[in-house]
């Protein structure tokens, strides 16, 4: 078994040696060790495997005895302040006495002259209780005039100690996670860094889009979810909603006399707002009938899968959830550069595995030459639909929905239309291919299966996983 350690080491000679001195002498093993200067000249991850629990404890213990665990991360707060001074000896004096009486470090600091009588002087304060500030300031404020300025971890111009905790900080704000679930962002974002790196990739720019993925989620939520909505009419009793949600995978939503029938779902964060909206749409929503095709089991088409009385899927997609289920890394976080992202969307979107009881394997893939092999049928709500499964060029468990009748093919992330997407809908997506490299976890299996399909299914009405629906020509 891992554990991953976030130690803040002494900037001198034998620091790391120490700490893996203790992590050898409990029979511990690392795994995976970064350390940037250019980032932040204390902060060290250190991934240890070891065979039991109580070995990776007694390492813990240790390196927290020597002071190289900070186990209170985001307790802690780094504000930047400026401060008016006289231009005259010893001005700075009270300002730094007051700083010692409260215990507070300085990790920045800048003056210069500017042909007044005063200095702009810039101090980043490290703070162990973040309750103390407003004591702090209100002090200093009786020396010189002072004001916070906002600290930007990404400008080299401040001190590159304090940039983990500030990152940790704004994320924190964001989502309010627990110290575990900070601590494990803040390994996954750094495991993500190391895989970008490696591609000589800077690593600032990796914690710039990571903030932004999770802003972009948070921006839209309650009254700012508008999702752009499309309907087609098939008979007086069967229509077609398109819901495409700024952030996400397209739901689409068949009404018809015997319910509702979903292909796909979007992201579970927005349940919420998913409810809000369908409540509009369907006058009798909590009380009809509901029922879910899955086209694959990324977070981003899942959402209402707790919400159906039946979900169908293929029994690769239903293996993905049982790995899940059982702390195992499911299909596409058994591939190194998509792990850090997926985990990292799942403590964004606060995700937890689905329960299995509600869905339904429909077939599965036994021929893996085929790129697209038929896996079975399912007739509901008045309709039949032929379900095929990829080769696992998207991910493994891709599957089209066909529905021959009505000249319908949903091809889930196999097929997307990224010239139909919306102005947020393209802001959100070009997020992922960065910091997962690809979408996909084959690309070029999965531009062959593309093009089978559109090959197969001249024609048909294309629905995608994302962007706007369109007839295949």
């Amino acid at each position: 078994m891992n554990r991953s350690f976030i130690t803040k080491m002494p900037d001198k000679a034998g620091a790391f040696l120490q700490a893996s001195t203790i992590i050898s002498k409990h029979n511990g093993n690392i795994v995976r060790v970064n350390y940037n200067r250019s980032i932040d000249m204390y902060t060290l991850f250190i991934d240890v495997k070891a065979d039991d629990e109580s070995i990776l404890d007694k390492i813990e213990a240790e390196l927290s005895n020597v002071g190289y665990l900070s186990n209170q991360v985001m307790e802690k707060r780094v504000i930047l302040v400026s401060l008016k001074l006289l231009d005259v000896p010893g001005s700075v004096t009270s300002v730094l006495e007051i700083l010692n009486r409260y215990n507070v470090n300085i990790y920045y600091m800048s003056a210069q002259e500017t042909q007044t009588l005063y200095q702009n002087f810039k101090m980043g304060l490290h703070i162990e209780d973040p309750l103390t500030i407003k004591n702090i300031l209100e002090d200093i404020s009786e020396i010189c005039e002072v004001s916070i300025l906002e600290y930007d971890s990404t400008e080299k111009t401040l001190d590159n100690t304090v940039f983990y905790l500030d990152f940790a900080n704004k994320i924190n704000a964001l989502l309010a996670l627990t110290p575990e679930k900070s601590n494990e962002f803040l390994v996954l974002s750094n495991r993500m860094m190391q895989l970008l790196d490696d591609r000589n990739e800077k690593p600032y720019r990796t914690f710039e889009y990571i903030k932004k993925y999770a802003e972009l989620i948070t921006a839209y939520k309650g009254e700012a979810f508008l999702p752009r909505i499309s309907e087609k009419k098939f008979l007086d009793n069967l229509s077609l909603w398109l819901i495409e949600p700024p952030c996400g995978g397209n739901t689409y939503v068949f009404k018809t006399p015997e319910g509702l029938l979903f292909v796909d779902s979007g992201f579970g964060c927005y349940k919420n707002e998913m409810h809000h909206l369908l409540h509009e749409l369907v006058e009798n929503f909590d009380t009809v009938s509901k029922k879910l095709f899955l086209t694959h089991s990324d977070l981003d088409h899942i959402g209402l899968i707790s919400e159906c009385d039946t979900v169908f899927v293929s029994k690769s997609v239903y293996e993905n959830f049982e790995l899940e289920n059982n702390g195992e890394n499911n299909f596409r976080e058994q591939n190194e550069y998509c792990n850090p992202y997926c985990k990292l969307s799942a403590i964004i979107c606060g995700y937890t595995p689905p329960k299995l009881d509600n869905l339904f394997v429909v077939g599965e893939k036994t021929d893996n030459e085929e790129y697209i092999s038929y896996i079975g049928s399912i007739k509901t709500n008045g309709l039949k639909f032929d379900l095929y499964e990829g080769n696992g060029g998207h991910v493994r468990g891709e599957t089209i929905i066909v529905c021959e009748e009505l000249k319908l093919v949903f091809t889930g992330d196999i097929f997307v239309n990224i010239k139909g997407l919306t102005k947020e809908q393209k802001n959100f997506n070009a997020l992922a291919p960065y910091l997962m490299t690809s979408v996909d976890i084959d690309s070029g299996l999965a531009g062959e299966i593309r093009k089978k399909l559109l090959e197969k299914y001249k024609g048909y009405l294309l629905c995608p996983g994302h962007g706007k629906w369109l007839d295949n020509e």
